[in-house]
């Protein structure tokens, strides 16, 4: 009887010794199985650290995946707002036409020569096969139109023109994301616009923590979940995916922030501080794990568009073409070996669960979840940080790939039975680059949740 006393004394000390941890108020929730899928998080956290985060980084370093072509000066189409981040790291510094490779700013970058010349050649029999080629000139452009409109169509998510004069490369490796010191009100104006306009919740729930509402931090969050769990799957899965973007981001922060800063150099690295004011479960009043969680979810879904994009890969035409074949060659074997480690996954997210039932209401909903983050990728030009910016919008560009990917299967199954110079299904190289550093940076928020748990415990044990 007493060692039952004592063993029940001892357990209950450790848990108040491990509540009032800084690792746990973090990561507390950050465990087992998450909601609406198959996979728990130790699992995504093996195989993410072990498996994919160190191909994927070999080759995002890459020139045909460093290089991404944004347009910075689009203006913002919500609201009226002439004002610019004055901060320093808040510029992007864009590539002179020098340092770009010159295979990229072809319009063959998708392909090797000879697949080029092997289209060329199909296209011109085509046309000298057709019954009338001499088509008008207001013709031509109605058919560039309506090309264009299914094109868009297809999409969940806002492309820049590439053919814009201000549409400039930029090297993401020279552009890192990492804290600029954009916030406050600006900032959040961003996000509220995000959560209260887009993410199909009515104005009569109020959302915990949100900073521009007076005394949100007293809101009972209890209400706001019991709506979100009386969501339908879709509408549910889309704010988790939000949410976790922004988890994601601000993790990133968090890990490249700017500790100290003399003549000489600068010093980046992790805030734990900083950190905790985002994550841990009293700073938060309970919102900080439920939002890492939210992270694993938005891995999941972008690891699962990496599994079944795979065959539109393998096409022996597609090629990472930069004009440097050697390099080229290398790259898409790294690629097409990182997709197959993506597919080996042994717990994807199963999509088929999504837009189900009946066949009117489940594509009126499809086009609804489209519109709705089509409009995210578009509030994404008002931002004011242009560093912020940049990678708002790649992110937010990889996501809506991603979606494009999942829900386009019967295109993509179809490949080999389609022209190659009529594809069922395309996908852009802005849509590529997105896509893949999208979820680089969706990888590299996983590996760093291992170091803030270190950090953290370390922290606690001083």
């Amino acid at each position: 009887m007493k060692f039952f006393i004592l063993l029940v004394l001892v357990t209950s000390i450790i848990h108040m010794i491990t509540a009032g941890s800084a690792a746990h108020r973090c990561f507390c929730q950050v465990t087992g199985t998450l909601d609406d899928c198959a996979c728990d998080i130790e699992t995504i956290d093996k195989f993410n650290n072990g498996d994919v985060f160190p191909r994927l980084q070999k080759l995002l370093s890459s020139d045909y995946f460093r290089f991404y072509k944004v347009n910075l000066n689009n203006p913002c189409p919500f609201w009226t707002d002439n004002s610019q981040c004055g901060l320093k790291y808040c510029a992007v510094k864009p590539c002179t036409p020098s340092e770009v490779p010159e295979g990229l700013k072809s319009s063959s970058y998708m392909y090797s020569a000879e697949a080029s010349q092997e289209i060329e050649e199909c296209e011109m029999a085509e046309k000298l096969g057709a019954v009338n080629s001499s088509l008008s000139d207001e013709t031509r452009q109605a058919l560039q139109e309506w090309k264009k409109h299914d094109d868009d169509s297809d999409r969940f998510c806002m492309l820049d023109d590439e053919d814009s004069p201000d549409s400039q490369y930029v090297d993401l490796l020279l552009n890192p994301e990492r804290f600029t010191g954009y916030k406050g009100p600006e900032a959040w104006r961003i996000w509220n616009s995000i959560y209260e306009e887009n993410c199909f919740k009515p104005y009569s729930v109020k959302r915990p923590l949100n900073p521009l509402v007076f005394n949100s931090g007293d809101i009972d969050g209890q209400g706001f979940y019991h709506w979100l769990e009386g969501l339908c799957v879709e509408k549910r899965a889309f704010f988790r995916l939000i949410s976790g973007l922004h988890a994601s981001i601000n993790v990133h922060l968090s890990a490249r922030y700017l500790l100290d800063e003399n003549w000489f150099k600068m010093k980046w690295g992790h805030n734990v501080t900083e950190f905790q004011v985002r994550f841990d479960e009293d700073l938060t009043k309970g919102e900080g794990p439920k939002r890492l969680r939210n992270l694993y979810f938005l891995y999941l879904i972008e690891l699962r568009a990496l599994a079944k994009v795979l065959p539109y890969f393998e096409f022996s035409t597609f090629h990472l073409y930069t004009g440097q074949p050697a390099q080229d060659s290398e790259n898409k074997k790294l690629l097409l070996e990182l997709l197959q480690v993506a597919k080996s996954f042994p717990l994807h997210f199963d999509e088929t669960t999504l837009f189900a039932g009946n066949n009117k209401e489940a594509m009126k909903l499809k086009e609804d979840f489209k519109l709705t983050f089509k409009n995210i990728s578009r509030i994404m030009d008002c931002v004011e940080c242009f560093k912020c910016r940049l990678w708002g919008k790649l992110q937010t560009q990889g996501l809506g790939t991603a979606l494009k990917i999942l829900f386009s299967e019967r295109q993509i199954e179809a490949m080999p039975n389609t022209s190659k110079t009529n594809p069922s299904f395309q996908l852009s190289r802005q849509e590529i680059v997105s896509l893949f550093n999208a979820f680089g940076r969706i990888s590299t928020s996983v590996r760093e949740l291992k170091n803030f748990r270190s950090l953290l415990s370390k922290s606690d044990s001083d």
